[in-house]
């Protein structure tokens, strides 16, 4: 009589990599699976997003289950922040009408979140500091704008004040 066979759990590297694997598919899919004429690749993104608003959507939620995934893999919340920003900056700039579209085709959200996820994967420790001391020096930079903008208003105002 033979012995039952027990199925073996999964390792979690092996679910790691099977995550990994399939955000890269995607992430290929979504930005690198057209090769054009002198070796440039686009990806169906930029075609996807051609669709007036439903196009942009479904665009948005590839790329926020490449988000989720990478959460799933223990990404830390600074280098979260880094790639939700690039997300953020594809579907800003990819709603203006041509100008966007064009900018789908070139800018590669996912496949820079990709390779920050890949970035993480390899080197956690040093991934983590550096997406950390960018969004420091984001903050800081938004808080000089910032102050810089109000200065210059309460300028303008002093000045239109002084007019009349």
């Amino acid at each position: 009589m033979s012995e039952p066979v027990i199925a073996e759990t999964p390792r979690p590297e092996d679910k790691r990599s099977r995550t990994a694997a399939r955000i890269e598919r995607l992430a290929w899919l979504l930005d690198d699976s057209i090769r054009l004429p002198g070796g440039y690749r686009i990806g169906i993104d930029g075609f996807i997003g051609m669709v007036p608003i439903a196009g942009d959507a479904l665009g948005m939620l590839a790329s926020v289950y490449i988000l989720l995934q990478g959460r799933a893999l223990g990404a830390t919340n600074p280098l979260m922040i880094r790639m939700f920003g690039n997300l953020l900056v594809d579907q800003m700039l990819g709603i203006i009408p041509l100008l966007g579209d064009f900018f789908d085709f070139t800018y590669k959200a996912n496949r820079r979140n990709l390779g920050l996820l890949q970035d993480y994967l390899d080197n956690e420790r040093e991934t983590h500091r550096s997406s950390l001391l960018l969004l420091i020096l984001f903050i800081i930079l938004w808080v000089a704008l910032s102050a810089a903008i109000m200065y210059v208003s309460y300028r303008a105002v002093l000045w239109l004040f002084q007019l009349f």
